[in-house]
């Protein structure tokens, strides 16, 4: 039996159930996931444009990739620390700052997925001006577009969509960053109602420095919330009491972007600012980041495919022992994971686009889960090609430093990879919760929910392995899902470690199940280049064989682990204040 919840315990779940939205949970694929199920309808057929989207999409993508390789130098970028104005506005000319923006907003009206395919061009080319573009637009100009009103669309989106003026979200500060629920920023309404009195500040906000219209979160009054709720505002620098304290704040990596900091002191903000309802602007904030996190796995992929294209090219040219570096397994295996893993990330990123494409009502989840993976696999993939590359990759003249330094802001940015997995797996077992408690009085349909492997369509016999194995996996996460449920109850929320293996296991199940659902596709069209074709489908299948294995590993952590012997040696190191730090004695 659990022991009984502590204050801050039931704090936390309070804080859960507004994070995971109150309310029953909308079903989706990832969230089926942990009851055993393969939503099916959800994700196959694989997502494919229509001949007309396609042919706008290969249109943007080719003037964008022109763009970039004319007019972007992405070193420069990095060592002036400043994506100069004329890029800005050259991309506001293209249409990407507005790209998915309806035209009578003033931009483009394309799909999530040709925006993801622009983005990918972009982020293949200048993480820095990747980053600019996705918080304007995925997450800046996409609050108003969703959330603002009428007048407010008519005051701002235009400007907005053609780049004339740029947008930020300001979320982050020094105590709010992954826990977007503990923002300290107040806004206090005025005694005559006509708006409110912003104080506090906001740190590490991408554009912050330089934006025009910025969605501001901050803390409002609230009757049954003694310590207030979230509400979104839109604020610009002109406003008195708003005061940038840094522009560009000097940062490891995507050096081009301007990271400000931000003072409010005393603030007006009329209440005709005030984006959404009052006190919801957590709901504002998490659903603006579903997009944004879609969009890094754009940014990502392409960066990926940057990197196989280098490593493929340096193995092929590069000879040491008389061979070349590609005759080598060590390095061979280096490359064939890296394929699959991109071949991945680039499966998840159109299937998570075309969910929101379709109107889907719920794909948090699924977008934290390829944000995750796309941002982990590319830190491994850099610096696997850097490692290939040698110690002519770890000189400036060769890009492999600067993407590595880029990369790392990936696994932080929008949400850090370790509260994501914990955050997966507490809205996937939140869910299992849930059907458990329905049939809690008939203990049979309980064994009936999760005792069998879900059934995965089969169309080519090619296929039928690796869905077998993908279906047993599907259903074993649902059972150590149940396991953990049942033993912590509630404590569940301080288990990070049983957390992080569940999330993991998620995710990796979700993106096979694209990776699944590609090869389903592949073999179903005629293809147009046969050997691309072969290449492609031997890439997607080894991808389902290491994401087995990885599985496999993640399923024993929960018999045989270290957690007690880390935890353990973790708080010697954390009780021991008195020694100093390493190289100080």
């Amino acid at each position: 039996m659990a022991a009984a919840l502590t204050d801050l315990q039931k704090k936390q779940m309070a804080q859960a159930e507004e994070l995971l939205f109150s309310g029953p949970a909308k079903e989706d694929f990832a969230k089926d996931l942990f009851l055993g199920r393969f939503r099916a309808a959800s994700i196959l057929p694989y997502p494919r444009l229509s001949p007309e989207a396609r042919q706008l999409g290969d249109e943007a993508v080719a003037k964008v990739r022109r763009y970039c390789q004319e007019h972007l130098d992405a070193v420069a970028v990095d060592r002036e620390a400043c994506i100069p104005d004329r890029v800005v506005q050259g991309l506001g000319e293209l249409g990407v700052l507005g790209m998915t923006i309806s035209p009578d907003h003033g931009g483009k009206g394309l799909s999530q997925q040709n925006y993801c395919r622009v983005m990918e061009v972009i982020g293949g080319h200048c993480a820095s001006t990747a980053v600019f573009v996705n918080a304007h637009h995925s997450i800046g100009l996409r609050a108003l577009e969703l959330f603002g009103s009428k007048e407010q669309k008519a005051q701002w989106m235009r400007p907005m969509a053609s780049g004339e003026k740029l947008s930020a979200f300001a979320l982050t500060e020094p105590e709010a960053g992954s826990d977007a629920s503990n923002v300290q920023t107040t806004a206090m309404p005025t005694p005559d109602g006509s708006g409110y009195l912003v104080n506090g500040e906001k740190r590490w906000i991408t554009n912050g420095g330089i934006a025009d219209v910025l969605t501001l979160m901050v803390r409002t009054p609230d009757p049954d919330e003694p310590d207030g709720k979230i509400t979104a505002m839109l604020v610009t620098p002109d406003m008195e009491g708003f005061r940038v304290v840094e522009q560009r704040m000097e940062k490891v990596g995507i050096r081009g972007t301007a990271t400000g900091r931000l003072e409010f002191r005393n603030m007006f903000v009329p209440k005709e600012n005030v984006l959404g309802q009052v006190g919801k602007g957590l709901r504002i904030a998490l659903t603006v980041l579903d997009f944004g996190r879609t969009t890094f796995g754009a940014s990502c992929t392409g960066a990926a495919k940057f990197c196989l294209e280098r490593l493929a090219h340096r193995a092929n040219t590069r000879k040491q022992f008389g061979r070349h570096l590609g005759d080598f397994e060590l390095v061979k295996a280096k490359l064939a994971e890296a394929a699959a893993d991109t071949f991945a990330m680039e499966s998840a990123t159109y299937q998570s686009a075309a969910l929101i494409d379709s109107g889907a009502e719920d794909y948090m989840v699924e977008t934290a889960m390829l944000k995750v993976f796309a941002s982990d696999q590319l830190w491994r993939i850099v610096n696997d090609t850097l490692q290939v590359w040698g110690g002519k990759g770890f000189f400036t003249d060769e890009p492999f430093e600067r993407m590595m330094r880029d990369a790392r802001l990936n696994m932080i940015g929008e949400g850090a990879n370790d509260v994501l997995r914990c955050f997966i797996a507490m809205v996937g077992l939140r869910g299992l919760g849930e059907q458990l408690q329905q049939v809690a009085k008939k203990p049979w349909e309980v064994a009936r929910l999760l005792r069998f492997a879900p059934e995965i369509p089969v169309k080519h016999e090619r296929l039928r392995g690796p869905a077998g194995r993908l279906a047993k996996q599907i259903g074993k996460l649902a059972r150590v899902s149940q396991a953990a449920l049942i033993k912590y109850r509630e404590a569940i929320l301080d288990q990070q470690f049983v957390q992080a293996r569940i999330g993991d296991i998620a995710t990796e199940l979700f993106m096979a199940s694209c990776v699944y659902a590609r090869l389903d596709s592949m073999l179903t069209h005629p293809p147009e280049n046969k050997q691309q074709h072969r290449r492609q489908l031997a890439t997607g299948e080894l991808y389902l064989k290491l994401a087995a294995r990885r599985n496999q590993a993640r399923f024993a952590e929960f018999k045989s682990n270290l957690d007690q012997a880390q935890v353990a040696l973790a708080d010697d190191w954390l009780a021991a204040t008195d020694l100093p730090l390493p190289g100080e004695a």
